[in-house]
């Protein structure tokens, strides 16, 4: 144990040292947690030794995911994203079913071996965009304000909508008995995920909001303290919507959406203790990610998995939001741009543990598929950030020159 902390605690030394120098270049941060817990796992040097479980890396990943989604919510932008709700409208309502019905496709295609609730299954453990991932692109200020809120807001919702349609699915794959008929328990875990999981969200955000403001009339708050009220109102809404039946993933998002419109005049203060956290919480992630998962799909990779993946991140991914923004006040350059930010992270680890908890016929194939899209999408997405970005800043200077 101690060895292990020493040597992430030495990697994280020298990463923060360079950490800016990194986030300018070519390999962003989860490249290189990743690259770093292969190397130093049981399959690399072996000095790093991952004694975790399935169970142990789905909640590391639920917490990560937890308090990105609860910054990123907080730190939007509310007036853009009021005026703007037409695109990540279009992007949740029309490109995310889309998106899953051409992976259904693609998977029949692909994996024939597959049932058709697993091949549903693995349309919608793909669908997910991750905030943490695509964070580079959402937090830089040359991509334009619109469609970083577009983004962030998929992002934000996309993993809580796709949450009862996991469980549903598993169910059904399981051989659930289903109390009130198949359509009766689809709206009631629809309501339920999503419902709670926003209530929840509002009602700890605006309780914890009246009692800072409470607190700081009152000259109560420790300069000491300032920073870890947000980061524990994040967990608190995650685990208080995961253990009445909700989505925490939701609570997280909606709870931020509520800070960020309520506009606190020292936000950045408060939310720097939560930030962090949630870069520490990734870092152990896809440190974990790289020493447990990566060499495992290395060992057992097949050519239909590594083709699904390439799919995944390109054709059933960035088609259906072209299509879904026909008619937007967005132009091609921006279509595909925002198509192809859509990368695969947290949400799909989470989900795939789900499903392997299952223990279905089609897991290693699932498995298989949704640890190479993640793999391929922290490689891709990393080193294509920084360019697409400052590529897409250019044509926005120059188009507004020219007006």
């Amino acid at each position: 144990m101690y060895r292990n902390a020493a040597f992430l605690a030495v990697f994280l030394l020298i990463y923060s040292a360079v950490a800016g120098r990194i986030e300018r270049s070519l390999i962003s941060g989860p490249i290189v947690f990743t690259v770093v817990g292969f190397i130093l796992g049981p399959d690399g040097l072996g000095v790093l030794h991952t004694n975790i479980t399935g169970e142990g890396l789905r909640l590391l990943a639920e917490l990560t995911l937890a308090m990105v989604l609860f910054t990123d919510a907080a730190n939007a932008d509310f007036r853009v994203v009021r005026r703007n709700l037409g695109l990540p409208g279009r992007l949740l309502g029309v490109g995310l079913p889309l998106t899953i019905l051409l992976g259904f496709l693609f998977a029949a295609i692909v994996f024939p071996s597959l049932d058709i609730l697993e091949m549903a299954l693995l349309a919608t453990v793909l669908a997910p965009t991750d905030a943490a991932l695509g964070k580079p692109v959402v937090v830089n200020q040359s991509v334009p304000a619109v469609i970083r809120e577009a983004l962030n807001l998929e992002s934000g919702l996309n993993d809580g909508i796709c949450v009862p349609i996991v469980v549903i699915l598993l169910g059904l794959a399981v051989g659930t008995q289903v109390e009130g008929g198949t359509v009766g328990h689809v709206v009631w875990v629809v309501v339920e995920e999503i419902g709670i999981g926003a209530l929840v969200g509002l009602a700890l955000t605006w309780l914890t909001v009246r009692m800072l403001r409470f607190a700081e009339r009152q000259g109560w708050i420790s300069k000491n303290w300032v920073e870890i009220p947000i980061a524990a109102l994040a967990a608190a809404c995650f685990a208080t919507a995961q253990a009445a039946g909700g989505s925490g993933f939701i609570a997280c998002f909606v709870g931020g959406l509520l800070l960020s419109g309520l506009g606190e005049h020292h936000k950045e203060e408060l939310l720097r203790g939560a930030e962090h956290m949630g870069e520490a919480l990734a870092l152990l992630t896809w440190v974990m990610f790289g020493g447990i998962v990566v060499a495992r799909m290395i060992d057992r990779a097949t050519w239909p998995a590594f083709l699904y993946a390439v799919l995944s991140l390109t054709v059933i991914r960035m088609l259906p939001v072209f299509l879904c923004l026909i008619g937007t006040r967005t132009s091609t350059a921006d279509n595909l741009f925002i198509g192809w930010f859509g990368p695969r992270g947290l949400a799909t680890i989470v989900f795939a543990i789900l499903v392997l908890d299952a223990n279905l016929p089609g897991n290693d194939t699932i498995m298989l598929a949704a640890g190479w899209t993640v793999l391929l999408s922290v490689v891709a997405h990393g080193v294509t950030a920084n360019p697409l970005v400052k590529a897409i800043a250019t044509r926005s200077e120059e188009a507004a020159a020219s007006l």
